[in-house]
């Protein structure tokens, strides 16, 4: 039985995928909760542009085998680019993994097709993804540069993570969770019925948390609440998402949204009210105690924190997985990949000279 591959472009079509999609998802060892239909073909609704999508699909006897959610972009380069954007801090393609080299090499091959007169420029790839395997048989150009830095902890429950600390960093975490419980704070997992609600407060949270500081300001935005809303209610009841509230005097005073694979469990986005940190509560203690409780029995593998390099993360010593920028293109394409490496290096040399600026004191914004 021989494997067939399809272009897909057509957004209804997209929308009918969402059985054969889910069982792939479930196949593919790597995939995280970014890849599930349910996240891709709510952010092509919210960020998509028509006649842009391009879904490189194999099939093995009628069924789906491997998936490519990409789109076609033209700046800074002609490229297709994974769906899930900047909000989504995984990007890959899914394997079956019962299929194998040659559910690989129907993948490679279509795109390779597909690609045409474009690179093909697949970014936050985590070490191990599926993505990795087409690169290393990709047959034209091709390029591998770093992308950004998640920090992940090993699974388990809030006292192994801080049986790993030192004996100063554990006592001072521990009294925050203590401090946590004397205040009073409730966790609750709400219904799949309850989530629309619970997000729409989130939200409302997350924006009086930040107000009058730097915010991810698209968080603010109708198009990622609409994206938001109508993507975790299908991954809560998948059980690819959860979302928690925290009551205090009987108010919601904090709400998180933790997205689950089997590879890996982490805290997407949350919003707490200001008034927790007037009484002292740490609220990414609480966040991360809360996230741990799905990875007790060590499934999944991985606790992350997924982007970000922030300090505080650093109090719980996470490791530093670095996800990767693979660039593919074909021989008549290799001047597009020549133009992306060169970008790169361009923008790492001006970053670093601005650091150095920065630490002398001699200047810059």
């Amino acid at each position: 039985m021989t494997y067939t591959a399809d272009l897909v472009t057509d957004e209804r079509a997209f929308a009918g995928l969402a059985a054969d999609w889910d069982r792939l998802y479930r196949r593919c060892a790597s995939a995280t909760p970014f890849q599930s239909h349910a996240w891709l073909h709510s952010w092509w609704q919210s960020y998509g542009g028509r006649g842009r999508l391009r879904l490189v699909l194999v099939r093995h006897g009628g069924e789906l085998v491997a998936a490519a959610p990409l789109m076609r972009v033209r700046r800074p380069l002609p490229a297709l680019v994974p769906l899930g954007g900047a909000i989504s801090d995984y990007g890959d393609v899914l394997l079956d993994d019962e299929h194998g080299e040659g559910a690989l090499a129907a993948l490679t091959a279509a795109l390779a097709a597909a690609a045409r007169a474009s690179l093909i420029d697949l970014r936050e790839v985590r070490p191990g993804g599926a993505a990795e395997q087409v690169y290393e048989r990709w047959p034209g150009p091709r390029g591998r540069v770093s992308d950004s830095v998640c920090l992940e902890l090993p699974a388990g429950p809030m006292g192994d993570l801080l049986a790993r600390l030192p004996a100063k960093t554990h006592q001072r975490l521990r009294a925050k969770l203590r401090k946590l419980d004397a205040l009073g704070i409730q966790r609750r997992v709400v219904s799949p019925g309850e989530v629309e609600t619970a997000l729409l407060r989130l939200l409302e949270l997350h924006r009086l948390q930040w107000q009058g500081r730097k915010v991810t300001s698209e968080h603010l935005r109708t198009r990622f609440r609409e994206h938001l809303v109508r993507s975790v209610g299908p991954m809560v009841r998948s059980g690819n998402a959860v979302v928690t509230e925290f009551r205090l005097d009987d108010e919601v005073v904090a709400v998180d949204v933790t997205l689950l694979s089997p590879l890996l469990a982490g805290g997407y986005l949350y919003g707490a009210h200001p008034g927790l940190r007037e009484r002292k509560a740490d609220v990414a203690a609480m966040l991360l105690d809360s996230t741990a409780t799905h990875t007790k029995d060590g499934t999944p593998a991985t606790l992350s924190l997924l982007r970000g390099n922030e300090p505080y993360k650093h109090h719980w010593r996470p490791r530093a997985v670095v996800n990767q920028r693979l660039l593919l293109a074909r021989r008549r394409t290799a001047p597009l990949l020549t133009a992306a490496l060169w970008d790169v290096a361009v923008r790492r040399r001006g970053k670093e000279l601005l650091r150095r600026l920065l630490e002398r004191g001699d200047g810059g914004p």
